[in-house]
């Protein structure tokens, strides 16, 4: 039985989804202008971190590459000047960093809405099995932006910042340009560890079995690669940094997969 009895008409559903919209929108505005605010905080001490040598990840990496005597492990050493080629152009920066700050730090609560809105309309059995979703979900979202700008801005900013086709060309990189480097790489990398919680689903709509991920592990293998070589900068030590993490999400997948049809069963 569903946890509400009260049965709502469309339009009443709409004015219950606008409002949770509302909300969710609200969180995100609230956390984008403290983002606007506290701009020296965003940009010197988060986004623009990883291409210093002071960064964490790339001291470590200096540290690793001393002690196995391998040099070209140490990334990031001559941090280089970025620059900005439009009168707006740090301005209209400022407010679409601050935009996706309130995205990657209000995801928690913007799921946590979403999940408000569809609840009701589950059965008391399947809220039973769902029951923390949401804060599973912000956890593996978190944990890939994370991962994202630790491991993945870093590589990413070393190699596309200081890979040059000819001496004659010196690099001169765009605010915008770098700055979509970061946001785009972390963000991509929150919304792939959220891996587990589509099979999930998809395992609950029944679309997906164990023994269909099981079959088609070649080809998922394959997947992986050509989406961690998409947001990974083209060099093979990245690309296994990133792949690595994501076939341990897959295989988590079947597990889960593998509870849910027991379950049914």
């Amino acid at each position: 039985m569903a946890e509400s009895t009260k049965e709502m008409t469309f339009l009443e559903h709409l004015e219950e989804l606008r409002w949770h919209l509302i909300r969710a929108f609200t969180a995100v505005l609230i956390i984008a202008i403290a983002a606007f605010i506290f701009h020296e905080i965003v940009f010197d001490k988060i986004i623009l971190a990883p291409k210093n040598s002071e960064f964490l990840t790339n001291r470590l990496l200096c540290l690793l590459g001393e002690t196995v005597n391998i040099p070209k492990l140490c990334i990031n050493t001559d941090p280089f000047q970025l620059i900005s080629i439009k009168m707006a152009g740090q301005f209209t920066i400022h407010i679409t960093t601050s935009i996706f700050a309130g995205i990657i730090i209000g995801f928690p609560y913007v799921f946590w809405e979403f999940w408000r809105f569809i609840k009701p309309a589950l059965y008391e059995k399947e809220t039973k099995h769902t029951r923390g979703a949401v804060s599973i979900s912000s956890l593996l979202f978190l944990t890939g932006v994370l991962f994202g700008y630790f491991v993945i801005a870093p590589l990413s900013v070393h190699f596309l910042g200081s890979y040059n086709v000819s001496d004659q060309v010196v690099n001169q990189i765009n605010l915008k340009s770098y700055i979509g480097t970061i946001t785009s790489v972390t963000l991509a990398a929150g919304l792939t560890f959220e891996l587990p919680i589509l099979i999930y689903f998809l395992s609950k709509a029944g679309l997906v079995t164990p023994q269909f991920l099981k079959k088609y592990r070649r080809h998922s293998i394959i997947v992986i690669l050509i989406l961690a070589a998409t947001i990974t900068p083209p060099d093979i030590f990245s690309l296994i940094l990133v792949t690595f993490p994501l076939l341990i999400l897959y295989e988590a997948g079947i597990i889960i997969s593998r509870r849910i049809q027991a379950k049914v069963r």
